[in-house]
């Protein structure tokens, strides 16, 4: 293990995200490191799930970070965390892609691909039920993705990455209360779209499916 290794991987532990900030806007490299290996998955895992495509999501994470280099003080902690203002960027990123580019690659099948499938839904005994698994947790992810984007925002944030209120409305630039609606009317969309593929049955939770879903 080398020497920068040892730092980075001490500075991850050490460090908050706001500290982080503090030493990349004084000029540590190391620091900006630091902030990437820890927070790029999340953010390429939102811009998945809102968009369905790898490629978008591979690019937002890169201009979100691209973004953070160039970054002269737009980030105010009184206005919400770290976090918020990362996804508040990716949100707008993604957007801007859709718009471009409505006809998405969607996401394939790959057997090998652990992401797609999370290992806990994989039984190797049962091969008949994990193609009926997989079935769902694709009709799932279409069924979000069907989603108007401020919806499908909401769920993404709230539900799926698991982010506050609070969190969500500093990130999309709007009040809790808005925050509240728009989940409220996602989840109904999204259990009459369910419902409708016959994926809640025997008492199926639609939030357990939305997270099986990426």
């Amino acid at each position: 293990m080398n020497h920068d290794h040892e730092i980075l991987m001490s500075m991850n532990i050490t460090h908050s995200d706001d500290e982080l900030l503090r030493l990349m806007r004084a000029g540590d490299e190391r620091a900006f490191v630091t902030l990437y290996q820890r927070r790029q998955g999340s953010i390429y895992r939102f811009a998945l799930r809102m968009s369905g495509s790898e490629s978008i999501a591979e690019d937002v994470t890169q201009d979100v970070f691209m973004a953070l280099m160039n970054d002269h003080g737009n980030y105010d902690a009184a206005r919400g965390s770290f976090t918020s203002y990362l996804y508040g960027i990716a949100r707008n990123q993604v957007l801007r892609k859709i718009e471009k580019d409505r006809t998405l690659t969607q996401i394939g099948h790959d057997e090998d691909d652990e992401y797609l499938v999370p290992q806990g839904l994989i039984s190797l005994e049962d091969p008949l039920g994990d193609l009926t698994r997989r079935e769902t947790i694709e009709s799932v992810r279409q069924a979000i993705l069907a989603l108007p984007p401020h919806y499908r925002e909401v769920v993404v944030l709230c539900d799926l990455q698991e982010m506050s209120y609070a969190e969500t409305a500093a990130a999309l630039g709007c009040a809790i209360g808005t925050v509240r609606s728009r989940l409220h009317r996602a989840r109904t969309l999204l259990i009459e779209k369910l419902r409708d593929l016959r994926l809640l049955e025997n008492g199926s939770d639609p939030v357990d499916l939305m997270k099986c879903s990426v």
